[in-house]
């Protein structure tokens, strides 16, 4: 009987490869959302001495300069008896509304080099600027807001469900407008220079001085069509329940917003790419 002849010893198995194009990074849209955030607050908030205390200053000093103003003219605010939270309830919602519009119109500009790589689209440059600037002016708001009932007698009653209406609506108009300006200021770099002209009147268009209700017809009717009266008139109404704020629309405030946005992000979704090129 012959003897049984070693066998041969098996060859390793060969690790699997697997192809470049398969490897795909989990969630990629919040991941470029999250890095563009991070980016934003570094290069907008870190550069200065103090970063998030001048977002708060902003809107404290120009209250302070309109109650210093008014309060030697007149006797009492034209609603409720403390000039502060009357000029706070106008001027807090407008900036609101005015940094994140004019935030998310330069997203193309300001992100132009990183939209050049695939990972990156312009919709993670609008999503991330419109995050980071909503929780930014809330916080801002918050404190501003806030501050002046508890160290002031206002002699108000807030109510919270009204005040978060009013911010809605200006986060969906700001979303909306800004959206638009984003593609006509990347294709037509004069219409900033326009939009600026147009919305330097808004201050005083936007019923921040006085009430609606003190305008006279038919001016009235025509200021009725500014979105931003109405958000500056949702969010009074919740500082002052005594406020009806008859005239306050805020679905035409959201279909406004909603409009702006589809046409702004298809004009986008068309010729991001041309814009990016050129």
């Amino acid at each position: 009987m012959k003897p049984a002849l070693p066998q041969p010893a098996a060859a390793p198995a060969k690790p699997e490869l697997r192809e470049i194009n398969s490897v795909r990074r989990r969630w990629p849209t919040m991941r470029a959302v999250g890095a563009l955030m991070l980016r934003e607050m570094s290069t907008t908030y870190g550069r200065s001495a103090g970063g998030y205390i001048w977002a708060v200053l902003e809107p404290v000093a120009g209250i302070t300069l309109l109650v210093v103003i008014f309060s030697l003219a007149l006797r009492s605010p034209p609603i409720g008896t403390n000039f502060a939270i009357f000029y706070a309830s106008g001027i807090v919602p407008f900036m609101f509304y005015n940094h994140i519009a004019a935030s998310i119109g330069d997203a193309i500009r300001y992100s132009q080099r990183l939209l050049a790589y695939p990972a990156v689209t312009f919709v993670d440059a609008l999503v991330a600027r419109l995050m980071l600037n909503v929780i930014t002016q809330l916080l801002v708001a918050y404190v501003v807001l806030t501050g002046i009932v508890l160290t002031m007698d206002t002699r108000t009653d807030p109510q919270i469900a009204s005040i978060a209406l009013g911010f809605a609506m200006a986060t969906v108009l700001a979303a909306g407008v800004g959206t638009l300006n984003c593609f006509l200021g990347s294709a037509f770099p004069t219409w900033n220079k326009i939009w600026a002209v147009l919305n330097r009147p808004m201050f005083i268009l936007a019923c921040i001085l006085f009430p609606f209700d003190s305008v006279p017809v038919p001016y009235r009717d025509w200021l009725w069509w500014n979105p931003v009266v109405h958000i500056v008139g949702q969010v009074r109404h919740g500082f002052y329940p005594s406020y009806s704020g008859w005239y306050v629309s805020p679905a035409y405030v959201f279909a406004f917003g909603i409009v702006t946005m589809t046409v702004g992000l298809l004009l986008l979704t068309r010729y991001h790419r041309d814009l990016l090129n050129s």
